[in-house]
């Protein structure tokens, strides 16, 4: 079998003509990959070109209107991006050589995780390892496991149906859904509120709550209702869900345990059914691809530790 220096196409690759299909691929276009490179137009339609003349595919679909990646442009753009997250690892990983455990710890997060099992692992890893440097980078679910497959973090904190291809998932934590309303809602501060009340309510929601999507359970519970189907409003992010609660555009479905603070302070009122709430599973993805520093490699082994020393009954959060 021949080693990977003695094959002649990594050698022929000009490896800055991947660097500009991630570009063209992730700012959606020929035009938009120039602006972001400060190049000019034709200079990146020629390394376009000059890639797919190597690899002896078309990588992408583009007319005036219309820009699509192949199939085969797909698998080129994911196993570039490992390759590049690979690469950007370099730095650390050296400077992980060093006698004092140091490096960059970059995590990407759905926007509702609230875990103070996670809070205190963190903790107390910064004060055993006080170099250590880290990023913490909010996202949908989605995006969440593209950013893990592509080996640009270091881990991964979100809601998952089902374990993510190549990616390796454990559960942090559990949480219920609950529905909440605002001050000026009709509803706001009744306590005999009947369920039959909330048929044909207008609702607000997280992108990924749909009957496909990780929040299935939640889109269930208001199927069950009928409430509106179509959600009026629709965020990525937790508090603005919130704020669109609050501002009365609708009925949300939050995390219980996270609306509590809310609750106390008068801005969101729960509404029915207080039982049998969705149960929700908050999970940590790890990439087995990627070369971790030493920062990383300890922060996985204490909350692996943590996980294991701790049930998950006790790591379930409800009101």
């Amino acid at each position: 079998m021949l080693k990977p220096y003695e094959q002649r196409f990594p050698w022929n690759l000009d490896w800055n003509l991947l660097r500009t299909f991630m570009v063209v691929v992730d700012e959606g276009g020929i035009t938009p990959a120039a602006h972001f490179l400060g190049l000019k137009q034709p200079t990146i339609s020629a390394a376009l070109k000059r890639l797919e003349d190597i690899i002896g595919r078309k990588l992408v679909h583009r007319t005036p209107k219309h820009f699509s990646i192949t199939p085969w442009g797909q698998v080129l753009y994911g196993e570039a991006s490992a390759i590049f997250g690979a690469v950007a690892q370099l730095p650390d990983l050296l400077d992980g050589l060093e006698d004092e455990v140091s490096g960059q710890i970059s995590i990407a997060v759905a926007s509702h995780v609230v875990c103070p099992h996670f809070d205190a692992v963190l903790e107390r890893l910064n004060l055993r390892f006080p170099k250590v440097s880290y990023t913490i980078s909010t996202m949908d679910s989605t995006e969440v496991v593209v950013q893990l497959q592509q080996n640009r973090f270091s881990l991964g904190i979100c809601l998952v149906r089902q374990p993510p291809t190549g990616l390796s998932a454990r559960v942090l934590y559990r949480e219920y859904f609950g529905l909440f309303c605002g001050p000026s809602h009709r509803l706001y501060g009744r306590d005999d509120i009947e369920v039959a009340e909330l048929k044909d309510e207008d609702v607000v929601s997280f992108q990924t709550d749909d009957l496909d999507g990780p929040l299935w359970e939640v889109a269930q519970m208001r199927r069950r209702l009928g409430m509106r189907p179509e959600p009026k409003g629709l965020s990525s992010n937790l508090p603005e869900v919130r704020r669109m609660i609050v501002a009365n555009i609708g009925i949300g479905a939050l995390p219980v345990h996270v609306a509590r603070r809310d609750q106390q302070s008068g801005l969101l009122w729960q509404v029915p059914p207080y039982k049998s709430l969705p149960a929700v599973d908050i999970n940590m993805l790890t990439n087995a691809r990627r070369s971790m520093n030493r920062a990383e490699k300890a922060l996985l082994e204490m909350l692996n530790a943590e996980l294991d020393a701790v049930p998950l009954a006790k790591r379930t959060y409800s009101a």
